[in-house]
């Protein structure tokens, strides 16, 4: 079980790095780029899809609601942004798979302070 400063750390982080409201992440969940984007598995929904259905769920919980699982699901969402915000291609990224991905996981890395 995290201890109170660990959850107060991952709740920081995940709400730093998580720039998109639940609204406009269930909008762009519903788009044809965000279905396509990332790895499926057998054909179905893609890793970071289901993920970012997840996260809008976080993100309509009050933070005393949130449970053990969604704090692990937290860490990895956090871990996730950090590494593929860092490998980020060159050049113009606004229609790429790269942006696309992170988008699923909750992130715009457009949007400014991203």
């Amino acid at each position: 079980m995290p201890s109170d400063d660990d959850r107060r750390e991952t709740w920081d982080d995940f709400r730093e790095l998580v720039n998109m409201t639940p609204s406009e992440l269930e909008k762009w969940l519903a788009s044809d780029a965000s279905q396509e984007a990332g790895q499926h598995k057998d054909g179905g929904e893609s890793t970071g899809h289901a993920s970012g259905r997840r996260i809008v769920s976080i993100l309509r919980k009050k933070k005393g609601e949130l449970s053990d699982e969604d704090y692990a699901h937290m860490r990895k969402v956090i871990g996730y942004i950090r590494r593929h915000s860092a490998q980020r291609p060159s050049g113009d990224v606004e229609d790429s798979r790269w942006r696309h991905s992170l988008m699923n996981w909750g992130h715009d890395p457009l949007v400014k302070g991203a």
